[in-house]
C-alpha cells in the first residue's frame, strides 16, 4: 500500500512491484489459485449471509432449502458462466468442444452465471413449492460477495485491465503493454461488490423491500447493470471482440447488461403490486 501511494506521487505503478502472484499455494503436485479461492469465498460467505437473511420473519425458505440452494447455485455459476463465456466471448472454443471443460484455462461470464443460478432457483422452487421470485430476492442480496472477491482475483491475476490512461493511479500491467492503464478490476470490485452490497443491505434491513416480491432482485439487476455499463467505458474490450466494440459502439459486456437494466427497472416498478401477506417458511411470524 505504501508503494501504491508513493507511485502516485512519482509516477505510475508497475504491477510487478506489488508482488502479487495468481497462485496462492503451490505444493508441486497441487496448485491452488486465488481465482479458485475467490469463488469459494464468494459462495461460502454468501451462504453464511443467506442464513442470516432467512432467519428473519417472513423468510421464503427454510435452512434445508438454503442448503440445497448452495448446491444448485454452484452448478449454475460454473455451467452457466462457462457456456455463456464460450458463446459470447470465445466462440472459437466450439471448434474443439473438449476445451469447454478446461475451466483451469479461465473464462467465465457473470451474465451466464446469473442465468445458471436463476435456473437453479426455478428448479428448487418448483420442486419444493417455494415462491421463486422471493427466493431470488434473498439470493440476490448475497451475490455481491462473489463479485467483490472475483474482481479482486482478476486484479491479482493482472487480467481484464482497463484502457490506457494517464490518471495518477494508473497501473502498468505485464500483459497490457508499456502503457499505464485503469485498474478497472478495482472499480468493479468497489461498485459491483461493496456499493451494491451496501444498497441491498439497506433495502433488506431498513425498508420493507423484502415483502415486495421482485424488488430486491430488481435492485440487484439495475445496480449491477448500471455499474458494469459504466465501468466498461474504462475497461479494455477483449482482444477478439475489439472490432465488435468498434462497430457496435458498445462492449459486449454493455450489450449484455441492457436486458438486466430493463428487467431491474420493471421489477422495481411493479414490486408493490405483488405485495401479499407473507407466511414464513422458516419460523412462525407472518408479515402483512
Amino acid at each position: 500500500m505504501i508503494e501504491l501511494f508513493a507511485a502516485t506521487a512519482t509516477g505510475h505503478l508497475d504491477f510487478t512491484s506489488l508482488g502479487l502472484n495468481p497462485v496462492a499455494l503451490d505444493l508441486g503436485f497441487f496448485t491452488l489459485k486465488w481465482y479458485s479461492l475467490a469463488y469459494l469465498a464468494g459462495i461460502l460467505i454468501g451462504y453464511w449471509y443467506l442464513l442470516k437473511l432467512i432467519a428473519q420473519p417472513g423468510a421464503p425458505m427454510a435452512r434445508r432449502h438454503a442448503d440445497d440452494m448452495i448446491f444448485y447455485a454452484t452448478l449454475g455459476i460454473i455451467i452457466g458462466g462457462r457456456l455463456a463465456y464460450v458463446l459470447f466471448y470465445q466462440p472459437a472454443i466450439l471448434q474443439n468442444p473438449i476445451d469447454i471443460f478446461k475451466l483451469w484455462n479461465g473464462g467465465m461470464s457473470f451474465h451466464g452465471g446469473v442465468i445458471g443460478v436463476t435456473c437453479g432457483i426455478l428448479w428448487l422452487s418448483r420442486k419444493e413449492g417455494l415462491n421463486w421470485l422471493r427466493v431470488h430476492d434473498y439470493v440476490a442480496c448475497c451475490v455481491p460477495f462473489g463479485l467483490f472477491f472475483g474482481r479482486l482475483a482478476n486484479f491479482v491475476n493482472g487480467e481484464l485491465w482497463g484502457k490506457a490512461t494517464d490518471v495518477p493511479w494508473a497501473i502498468v500491467f505485464p500483459t497490457g503493454g508499456p502503457d499505464p492503464r485503469h485498474p478497472s478490476q478495482l472499480y468493479e470490485a468497489g461498485l459491483e461488490g461493496l456499493l451494491l452490497f451496501a444498497i441491498l443491505w439497506f433495502a433488506f434491513w431498513r425498508t420493507q423491500a423484502r415483502y415486495q416480491p421482485g424488488k430486491l432482485v430488481g435492485i440487484f439487476l439495475l445496480g449491477y447493470g448500471l455499474s458494469r455499463f459504466f465501468v466498461e467505458y474504462f475497461r479494455e474490450a477483449d482482444a477478439q471482440l475489439m472490432e465488435f466494440a468498434q462497430e457496435s459502439g458498445l462492449h459486449m459486456g454493455q450489450w449484455l447488461t441492457l436486458p438486466m437494466i430493463v428487467g431491474g427497472l420493471y421489477l422495481i416498478a411493479t414490486a408493490k403490486g405483488r405485495r401479499v401477506r407473507i407466511e414464513s417458511t422458516a419460523g412462525s411470524a407472518s408479515v402483512g
